[in-house]
């Protein structure tokens, strides 16, 4: 499969039989020009996940892709720019068929910010059995994954967090996401080399370059 990291969340997935985009937010880009999508994958309503102006006109760009979300953000579409957007409301159990690729919807919430403030949902997806992407929680899986997204930072996480939840996946590759609030995110990056379970590769993606993994 190959992936391509626009940045903070946002990759693109092509299985080579369906080209699929998630999470495009506001802190991501070169996302804007893409054609040939088959779907679009929202996890959570936040803005870095769902930039809902440059989204807009992507669906524009992309008349035949699905738009995937959670049931927190199509809560979100009844007004704004997404307010015509026909849309798909996808919830943890489900497994879509997009393209020719299969899609499992796993989670449920978003991980707690603070008890002050409301949980979210949010999805995280399974492309094919073998990448995941989590969103923006540790939705542990009870076999291994090839590929795994991995948090790198947030205001819901510490890194301690971040290796805890590497070391349960066991995933044959990780690669950094959710690091656009960094300034020096390679102090996180050597820190997830470093405690990367045995087998584990830990792969950081130069923005916007395919990469088969």
């Amino acid at each position: 499969m190959q992936i391509t990291h626009f940045g903070h969340s946002c990759v693109l997935l092509d299985t080579g039989a369906a080209r699929l985009l998630i999470d495009p937010g506001t802190f991501s880009s070169g996302f804007e020009s893409l054609t040939g999508l088959d779907a679009v994958l929202v996890t959570h309503q936040h803005p870095d996940h769902l930039d809902a102006d440059r989204l807009a006109a992507l669906l524009r760009a992309n008349p035949d892709a699905r738009l995937v979300v959670d049931r927190g953000t199509a809560d979100e579409l009844s007004a704004g720019p997404l307010s015509g957007a026909g849309h798909e409301v996808a919830t943890p159990g489900d497994a879509l068929a997009l393209a020719g690729a299969r899609v499992e919807v796993l989670g449920g919430d978003h991980a707690v910010i603070h008890p002050d403030l409301p949980v979210i949902p949010n999805n995280a997806y399974l492309v094919d059995g073998t990448h995941l992407h989590p969103g923006d929680a540790f939705p542990v899986l009870p076999t291994p994954v090839d590929v795994l997204l991995l948090p790198t930072a947030a205001p819901w996480l510490k890194a301690s967090e971040s290796v805890d939840y590497l070391r349960a996946m066991t995933p044959r590759t990780a690669v950094p996401i959710h690091q656009g609030l960094l300034a020096r995110p390679q102090v996180f990056y050597g820190l997830f080399t470093t405690l990367a379970p045995e087998g584990t590769e830990v792969r950081v993606l130069d923005e916007g370059e395919p990469t088969a993994l």
